[in-house]
């Protein structure tokens, strides 16, 4: 074999290689996961500006992989299913905890950065006090939403003295089960109860302000993607329009994400801790 014939094999060689190197380790796609607090279609209505604001911000992909309750989107982010997932504070320390997860940025709440859950009846009802609610029947959302359960008997409320409570999935579930009289009283999000204050709904409780709603990233996400996607949260900026349609998209309550940090949903952890298995 001749030496040019050599070197010109080598120098493919040396081009080949790097392109290979290249396309095994590029990203293409990233997939969105989030918590179910609404129906799948509402979700994904909400979710899809996002996607594809972050779509053209990072230069990849974004699709949404929805999960069907909150057991299943912890599972998705914590076993790296989805890349990066809207959770709540519950949901966030329990990736963080079984799959190392890692917090992105949290929301913004009318100008806040913290959101509370109050407990709600009907317009009209005979519960006046929190002591009214022993012996009648209440509504949480998902099992696994432990923070609602801590709040419950933060306020003072011994669920044994409840007359029943049930589960039953999302918010929109808690509106119309409190409101269709199949249930005396039940928990919800402030931007939920603030909807629907005036509107039959009475807001008994309010928690103390905690810690938002976030969005996490699984644990072995690349450093320069996670960069890339949280640089992405903070540009939105609600004074722009093109901005505020997707920010109002995932909440008509929200103005943004600003910065946190893991540390922050301490308060979260203490809340739950008696309600863990």
């Amino acid at each position: 074999m001749s030496m040019k014939l050599i070197s010109n094999l080598l120098l493919s060689i040396c081009f080949i290689i790097p392109s290979i190197s290249i396309a095994v380790g590029q990203t293409t796609e990233l997939k969105f996961g989030s918590v179910a607090m609404d129906i799948p279609a509402v979700m994904h209505r909400r979710l899809t500006p996002l996607t594809q604001y972050l779509s053209k911000k990072i230069g990849l992909q974004v699709n949404l992989k929805l999960s069907p309750n909150m057991s299943a989107a912890i599972k998705d982010v914590a076993k790296g299913s989805v890349d990066l997932a809207y959770l709540t504070p519950v949901a966030y320390l329990k990736a963080h905890k079984k799959g190392n997860a890692s917090i992105l940025v949290k929301t913004v709440t009318n100008n806040k950065a913290s959101f509370q859950l109050m407990i709600v009846v009907r317009e009209g009802s005979e519960i006046k006090t929190i002591a009214d609610l022993e012996g009648k029947s209440f509504a949480f959302g998902d099992k696994a939403a432990l923070l609602q359960r801590a709040v419950v008997v933060g306020a003072g409320v011994n669920l044994k003295k409840l007359g029943s409570y049930k589960f039953i999935g999302h918010y929109d579930n808690i509106v119309r089960g409190v409101m269709n009289k199949d249930f005396d009283a039940g928990i919800l999000k402030d931007t939920k109860a603030f909807a629907w204050q005036k509107k039959g709904i009475r807001i008994l409780h309010s928690s103390p302000h905690l810690p938002p709603y976030n969005i996490a990233v699984k644990g072995n996400l690349d450093h320069v993607i996670v960069k890339k996607l949280k640089q992405a949260f903070l540009d939105l900026d609600i004074n722009k329009p093109e901005d505020k349609l997707v920010i109002k998209s995932l909440s008509n309550k929200y103005n943004g994400f600003a910065a946190t940090s893991d540390q922050e949903y301490d308060v979260v952890r203490k809340l739950i801790k008696p309600f863990e298995k």
